[in-house]
């Protein structure tokens, strides 16, 4: 057999086992498929019994069940806890409250996208996180604690169950839920991931992580450890500092994008135990239908200011921002 020959067969023989070409990975879907026992292509091989979703890099989980949302995003900035000092003061009620200089983190993902072109709305009120599906994605900046819960609602405080208010304290997280599902886009940075602690799902969404704890907020090197949208302008290696967060579970079923290098971190061994040799710092995956893009990176005010002189912060903001495009499907997502 000749060698252009044998290239064919095996070419052939890949696409039998795999149900695909050897070269290239399946695409998004792109018509809205029924789920049930019609299941999506690759929803049962791909299927996470932990959280009871199709997840992982398989475009085959994501549902394009919604095709004419707008070209903008939602920002959500709320604290039931610990308030980084980036998001500044909290935010008053409806959308699109006002912004001080103070609120840099919401300036700055404004300004970043809207170089993009990309619209955005903001808010800290859990009672807007409705309507979701015209947002190609939401973004959940250092959120903190049960940000979704609808605090100060007015319930019988002598009643364990009280049907007889109309009450609806966890609609945010019914919102989000069924918003992925129908193929939304999920971006959460830093302190996102100390959000939401005992919620399974949400934990599912962040590719099976939570936040554990940090050591010094310190000067570190980040490592690229694979391309897509948002690693693809970055150098192999960028200085970067932040407190480097250390996660509990593990993230798995993910595209490790980029990882830090612990031996560039001064307190790895005492006060920042880290992962070992390998430490994800961000990721993306599929996940119940929507896409989601994760970093544990952003803690320090100057990370989101242009001109800053912050080490790495043109990188991050390249990161973040194509992150964010990625997310919405603007650019290819996790490929």
């Amino acid at each position: 057999m000749n060698p252009i020959t044998l290239k064919t067969a095996l070419a052939a023989v890949a696409t039998a086992l795999c149900g695909t070409s050897a070269m290239a990975a399946p695409a998004e879907p792109t018509e809205a498929t029924p789920t049930g026992v019609h299941a999506t292509p690759g929803a049962n091989d791909n299927f996470d019994p932990v959280y009871n979703v199709c997840r992982g890099t398989d475009p085959r989980c994501y549902h394009p069940w919604v095709q004419n949302r707008e070209n903008k995003v939602l920002l959500y900035t709320r604290t039931a806890g610990p308030r980084h000092a980036n998001l500044g003061p909290s935010l008053g009620g409806g959308m699109n409250p006002l912004l001080t200089p103070q609120h840099i983190v919401q300036n700055a993902i404004i300004q970043w996208m809207g170089e993009q072109g990309v619209a955005v709305d903001w808010t800290e009120d859990v009672s807007r996180l409705s309507s979701l599906n015209k947002y190609k994605a939401v973004i959940f900046a250092s959120t903190s604690r049960d940000t979704l819960w609808k605090h100060g609602t007015a319930v019988d405080a002598n009643a364990a169950v009280n049907t007889r208010t109309s009450a609806y304290l966890d609609a945010g997280k019914v919102n989000l839920r069924q918003y992925i599902r129908a193929g939304g886009g999920f971006v959460g940075i830093h302190n996102a991931f100390g959000t939401e602690y005992n919620w399974p799902w949400y934990e599912g969404l962040l590719g099976n992580a939570n936040y554990y704890d940090h050591g010094a907020n310190q000067d570190g090197t980040a490592v690229v450890v694979s391309k897509d949208s948002s690693t693809a302008a970055l150098p192999a290696r960028w200085a970067f500092k932040d407190e480097w967060y250390n996660l509990e579970p593990f993230p798995t079923r993910v595209k490790y994008l980029i990882n830090v290098d612990e031996n560039s971190l001064a307190t790895r061994r005492t006060t920042h135990p880290g992962h070992g040799d390998f430490h994800p710092v961000t990721w993306c995956q599929y996940y119940d239908g929507g896409r989601s893009w994760v970093t544990t990176m952003g803690h320090d005010g100057a990370a989101f200011t242009d001109g800053s002189n912050f080490p790495g912060q043109a990188q991050f903001k390249s990161m973040i921002v194509n992150g964010i495009l990625s997310a919405m499907g603007n650019l290819p997502f996790c490929r």
